[in-house]
């Protein structure tokens, strides 16, 4: 896998997604191997390298929009399922370096 799937496969088209929610900046979406039973990814349009990088485009409005988005689909989600559960990764958990949520509910899957 690359360093960003994201922006290498999802945002350029090379992996379809069913989508979620979309805003200006921002992509949620199933995620193409969930680790759950109900498993989205909301990730930013634009490239950044985690919740604590350091470039330009990680400003507030970039947290506020996805923030929005996150609380969104986890509020959809546990009014569909009764619970859901919100995780970002960094460091060495954080396999793509592309600044991203998982919103999550169910059993755990085989899939990883």
């Amino acid at each position: 896998m690359s360093q960003d799937f994201y922006c290498d496969e999802v945002l350029n088209g090379k992996m379809p997604v069913r989508k979620v929610m979309e805003t200006e900046r921002v992509l949620a979406y199933h995620h193409t191997r969930p680790s759950y039973e109900h498993h989205v990814v909301v990730i930013p349009k634009i490239h950044v390298g985690s919740l604590i990088s350091e470039e330009e485009s990680n400003d507030d409005g970039l947290l506020l929009e996805l923030m929005a988005v996150v609380k969104k689909v986890a509020a959809d989600m546990t009014l569909s399922t009764g619970a859901a559960k919100v995780i970002t990764n960094l460091g060495a958990y954080q396999d793509s370096k592309h600044f991203h949520w998982h919103v999550v509910s169910g059993q755990r899957t085989g899939s990883k």
